[in-house]
């Protein structure tokens, strides 16, 4: 008998345990998401039955009331269509610049190994600390004070390292070879990254702007820090007027003792929701539209 016949049975029992370690660790990570996901699922049923019957027309058109019958979403709403919009427009460039002088121009080195170990950190700091900086930076020493700009910068900051991390990701996924053909037809590196580069790239860096603005969507805590109001029953009509947006009035909303003041702020917390998907639906169109071009 071979020496193999004596090891058959030890290694089918090995088998047999990674096999059942495997089926162990699956069930585990499935039961993970089940539970998740129904966690969720209770949170939008009780958000969405307590909402019922307060999002309307009135809800949407109203500004901000001491009565909740009268209270309305208008000026958060636009507060946070303001804010995104800035905030994309200050940390999209700034963020894919970055990315690509980091991929394409930076040499190899500590120095260039220093500020990608900060960017990913950056990328983990609370947001809190984002806005006492915003409150130091913005709001006291550049005396912007408590205005949309103020709150878009420190947004901005609270987001970027997330748009340079998604970038740099989607340029080095593009394959060298892309670039060598490039080079080899006499282009220089700089029409290189524009006109190849980029444009291969924009799926995945859309896929960054997509988690930048789902966050700054939500985020209330840096905007609180640096002063936004939490009560405006008007519309903003710059970048420098005082504003609020959809988390602080559902913040406030929550705060009040009154039973239908919660009932506003889950009508709140849907309109919030409903903005955050239309964003993000509109951003997956235009990646996916970018991707079967490239494809193309």
């Amino acid at each position: 008998m071979s020496v193999f016949a004596w090891e058959e049975p030890a290694l089918n029992l090995r088998l047999d345990r990674r096999r059942r370690a495997n089926a162990i660790f699956t069930s585990l990570c499935l039961a993970a998401i089940v539970l998740a996901i129904l966690f969720l699922a209770i949170l939008l049923v009780e958000v969405l039955r307590r909402a019922w019957g307060w999002v309307d027309l009135q809800f949407i058109t109203s500004y901000p009331s001491r009565f909740p019958a009268q209270a309305g979403v208008l000026s958060a709403l636009v507060g946070s269509i303001w804010l995104v919009v800035l905030t994309g427009l200050l940390a999209v460039p700034v963020g894919v610049a970055t990315a690509v002088y980091l991929e394409e121009y930076a040499p190899a080195g500590r120095w260039r190994d220093l500020i990608q170990v900060n960017i990913s950190n950056l990328a983990g700091v609370p947001s809190i600390v984002y806005g006492l900086l915003g409150l130091g930076l913005f709001v006291r020493t550049m005396m912007l004070g408590r205005s949309l700009l103020a709150g878009a910068l420190t947004m901005s900051l609270l987001v970027l390292p997330i748009v340079i991390v998604a970038a740099q990701e989607a340029i080095r996924a593009v394959p060298p070879t892309m670039r060598e053909a490039s080079f080899a037809l006499g282009a220089t590196r700089w029409q290189t990254v524009r006109h190849h580069v980029l444009p291969a790239a924009l799926p995945g860096i859309l896929t960054g702007v997509i988690l930048a603005i789902s966050r700054a969507l939500g985020e209330a805590a840096p905007l609180i820090t640096i002063g936004a109001l939490t009560f405006v029953p008007f519309l903003p009509d710059g970048p420098l007027s005082p504003f609020t947006v959809l988390p602080i009035q559902i913040f406030n909303w929550t705060s009040r003792p009154q039973e239908d003041f919660q009932r506003v702020a889950a009508a709140g917390i849907v309109v919030l929701l409903v903005l955050l998907l239309t964003a993000n639906a509109v951003a997956i169109l235009v990646r996916d539209y970018h991707r079967r071009k490239v494809n193309w």
